[in-house]
């Protein structure tokens, strides 16, 4: 039985994004009319969160495929033909999958802006989680945008950022000694969004590096204060994780972080990822 687009109910959880729907069941397949009232939340408030979910991996890819085609695991390791676009992030090491491992605090950034062609959606679904921390931070980068001075706007909307996936296993800091080969690209530091056609801030505390056309020290001083600006309480929103959530967000207008928590105890998330378009 598909989910009837009457059932919905859209509740927002901040001012700056974030909204909670309600009325779906993401075990089953959904209606056109049920699909297009989720898209349409989706573009409004960049995260959408389903509580209380009972799904399989399957399941969860069925509903990303409705957003677009599915990134493969990139590594090629997966155990079997239906895990091919599933992860695990999760601190755990026996779950006999392909796993990103994680503990601790985390840093905002963009799934795949190293890349030429990031990812378009991620999401997760929360299979265990600590007691307390391991929250996610979501911050509006439209907004983040609107409201810097208008000069530096004017001064920035020409430009690329370079990003680099290079911080040596610690998601507070990147190595001093760059990795030539590790994964990066510039993008424009403020991304075109192709379905709103709004700009979006595109730089983040732990991936971005530097500027082009910038000498080194202004570029330092510029991403700080892009850093900082974006970053404030008025942009982000917390999510406080249960059980059973299944997460959704616009990579390409919100920056996500990880708050810490207690390394001796479980967090598992199961991950998969839409693909993306080229960045403008």
């Amino acid at each position: 039985m598909a989910t009837a687009i009457a059932d919905i109910d859209v509740r927002p959880l901040s001012d700056a994004c974030g909204a909670e729907i309600l009325g779906v069941d993401l075990s089953e397949p959904l209606t056109p009319q049920t699909l297009k009232a989720i898209e349409e939340a989706w573009y409004e408030h960049l995260v959408i969160i389903f509580r209380d979910q009972d799904i399989s991996n399957d399941d969860q890819v069925r509903f990303c495929r409705y957003f677009g085609d599915l990134e493969e695991v990139r590594t090629g390791k997966y155990a079997n033909e239906e895990m091919q676009y599933t992860m695990m992030i999760t601190n755990v090491t026996d779950t006999g999958m392909q796993t990103a491992l994680e503990n601790g605090e985390m840093w905002f950034h963009s799934d795949q802006c190293y890349y030429e062609i990031p990812c378009r959606a991620s999401t997760l679904y929360a299979m265990e989680i600590p007691a307390v921390g391991g929250n996610t931070l979501f911050a509006n980068c439209y907004k983040a945008w609107e409201m810097l001075p208008l000069d530096l706007r004017e001064k920035l909307q020409p430009l690329k950022a370079h990003n680099i996936y290079d911080y040596v296993g610690n998601p507070l800091k990147r190595g001093d000694n760059v990795d030539p080969d590790a994964p990066q690209y510039s993008h424009p530091v403020a991304r075109l969004h192709p379905e709103t056609g709004k700009h979006a801030l595109y730089v983040n505390r732990l991936m971005t590096d530097y500027i082009e056309g910038m000498d080194p020290e202004e570029s330092d001083d510029v991403l700080q204060q892009l850093f900082e600006h974006s970053e404030k309480s008025e942009f982000t929103y917390e999510h406080v994780w249960r059980v059973g959530d299944l997460m959704i967000w616009d990579n390409r207008c919100a920056m996500h972080a990880r708050t810490d928590f207690d390394p001796d105890e479980r967090r598992m998330m199961r991950r998969i990822t839409i693909k993306g378009e080229t960045v403008r």
